[in-house]
C-alpha cells in the first residue's frame, strides 16, 4: 500500500536498519531463541550503527533527532525480519523519553552515552505479582533514609531483566499517598540488595529475556530519582501512549507481514489439482484480511503522525493499542489455519509469529484496560 508516513531520510534509514539487521541480527536468532537472550555484541553492534538512542542529544552519543518515525522505521524492519528478541523497542521506545525528559544533567552524563552506545541495557520494572495494568496497586516501596531510599519489593515480567543495567523502578515512597506516592529510581546493575531470579520461560519471544526482580533492602542513592518525588504515576500517564503506539506499530507490521506470506503460500500451495488461493473461500478470507490490515495500517500512521506534532491523545494510543494488536492475533490465526498442517510447524514464520505475537493484547496494558480507557474518555 501506498503509504505518505515517511520521507527521503526515513526510508534512507530504512536501509540502513535492513543491511544491519540482516547481517548482525538474523544470523544469530536462532542461537538466541535457544539461549533466552541476545548477545551483549548485538547492542554495542547497534550502538555504533548509532540505532539506539535516536532522539538523545548527540553531545550524549544520540542521533540528536526527536522524530518517532525513526523508531518506527527501526520497530518494522525487526518485525519483517522475525527477530523478536532484540530489545531495542523497549530501549529506544519506551525507557528513552523517561530519561530524556526527566534526568537532571548529571545523571544524563552518568547514563546516556552508555545508553546510547549499548554498553548499558536499559529496562522498566512496573508490573509487580500483584499489581499488571492496575499500576495504583503496587507494593513496592522506597522510604526515604537520609541520601538514600530504601528499596524493599518484587517485580514480575520485566523484559531485558536479565540483561539490564539500568532499571526504572516504579516504587513508592510515600505509601500512603495512593498515587501521589509513587515515585520513580534507577537502579544500576550490582546494586547490593538487588537480584534477579529466573529468566521466565514464554511461550513466545523466547530470546527477549524476560525475568522477575528482588530488591532486599535495596540503597539506593537519592541523585537516582528520576524526576520529581511523588510525581512517578504522572510521568508513566505521560509516557505509556507512546509505549502503546510502539506496541500497535509492531502488531500491524507483524499482520502485514504474515498475511504477505500467506498469499504466497496460497499461490503455491495446491490442493485438488489447483491452488488453494483458487477456492472462493481462501479469496474472501484473504480479502477480509486484507481490507483490515490496510485500515489498521492507515490508522497507525496517522497515529504516528499525531505523535510527532505531539497531538496523539490518551485515548487515541488506547484504541491504536487494542485494535492493531487484536487485529495482529485474529490475523495469525487465519493465516495458520489457511498454512493446514504446515502452520503448525516452528520452522514456518507464521507458526513462530503466532506464539510471538500472542502477549500483545497483554502488556502495555490489556486490552480489557485500553476498552476501558476509552470508554471513561467518552464520560461513561
Amino acid at each position: 500500500m501506498r503509504r505518505e508516513l515517511f520521507e527521503s531520510e526515513h526510508e534512507a534509514f530504512r536501509d540502513t536498519v535492513r543491511t544491519f539487521v540482516t547481517k548482525e541480527l538474523v544470523p544469530h536468532v536462532q542461537e538466541w531463541e535457544e539461549a533466552g537472550q541476545v548477545s551483549r555484541e548485538a547492542w554495542r553492534a547497534a550502538g555504533a550503527q548509532g540505532l539506539l538512542g535516536f532522539a538523545v542529544d548527540d553531545e550524549f552519543g544520540g542521533g540528536g533527532v526527536d522524530d518517532f518515525r525513526f523508531n518506527v522505521v527501526f520497530d518494522e524492519e525487526l518485525v519483517a525480519a522475525g527477530v523478536s528478541g532484540f530489545g531495542s523497542p523497549l530501549h529506544n521506545d519506551i525507557v528513552a523519553p523517561y530519561l530524556m525528559r526527566l534526568a537532571n544533567d548529571e545523571q544524563k552524563q552518568r547514563w546516556l552515552p552508555g545508553f546510547c552506545s549499548g554498553e548499558l541495557i536499559s529496562a522498566i520494572a512496573m508490573t509487580e505479582p500483584g499489581a499488571g495494568s492496575d499500576l495504583q496497586g503496587i507494593r513496592t516501596t522506597a522510604i526515604r533514609d537520609g541520601d538514600e531510599y530504601v528499596l524493599n519489593g518484587q517485580k514480575t515480567f520485566i523484559s531485558n531483566g536479565i540483561m539490564s543495567d539500568l532499571v526504572i523502578v516504579v516504587a513508592r515512597t510515600d505509601p500512603d499517598a495512593g498515587h501521589q506516592g509513587i515515585s520513580l529510581l534507577v537502579v544500576e546493575r550490582d546494586m547490593p540488595g538487588f537480584e534477579r531470579g529466573r529468566n521466565l520461560d514464554k511461550i513466545g519471544q523466547k530470546s527477549q529475556d524476560t525475568a522477575e526482580l528482588f530488591f532486599h533492602d535495596v540503597r539506593v542513592p537519592a541523585r537516582n530519582l528520576l524526576g520529581e518525588e511523588g510525581q512517578g504515576f504522572v510521568y508513566l500517564m505521560q509516557n505509556l501512549p507512546q509505549e502503546r503506539l510502539s506496541i500497535g506499530v509492531a502488531a500491524i507490521a507483524s499482520a502485514t507481514k504474515i498475511l504477505e506470506l500467506t498469499k504466497d503460500y496460497c499461490r503455491e500451495r495446491t490442493a485438488f489439482g489447483r491452488p488453494i488461493g483458487k477456492f472462493q473461500n481462501t479469496r474472501f478470507e484473504l480479502a477480509e484480511m486484507a481490507t483490515e490490515v490496510e485500515i489498521g495500517q492507515v490508522f497507525a500512521d496517522r497515529c504516528v503522525c499525531d505523535h510527532v506534532r505531539g497531538e496523539l491523545s490518551v485515548e487515541h494510543a488506547a484504541m491504536a493499542k487494542w485494535w492493531l494488536s487484536e487485529l495482529n492475533k485474529r490475523v495469525i490465526d487465519r493465516c495458520l489455519q489457511l498454512h493446514g498442517g504446515f502452520g503448525y510447524m516452528t520452522e514456518y514464520p507464521v507458526a513462530k509469529a503466532y506464539l510471538d505475537s500472542r502477549v500483545q493484547t497483554i502488556y502495555g496494558g490489556t486490552t480489557e484496560i485500553m476498552k476501558e480507557i476509552i470508554g471513561r474518555s467518552m464520560g461513561f
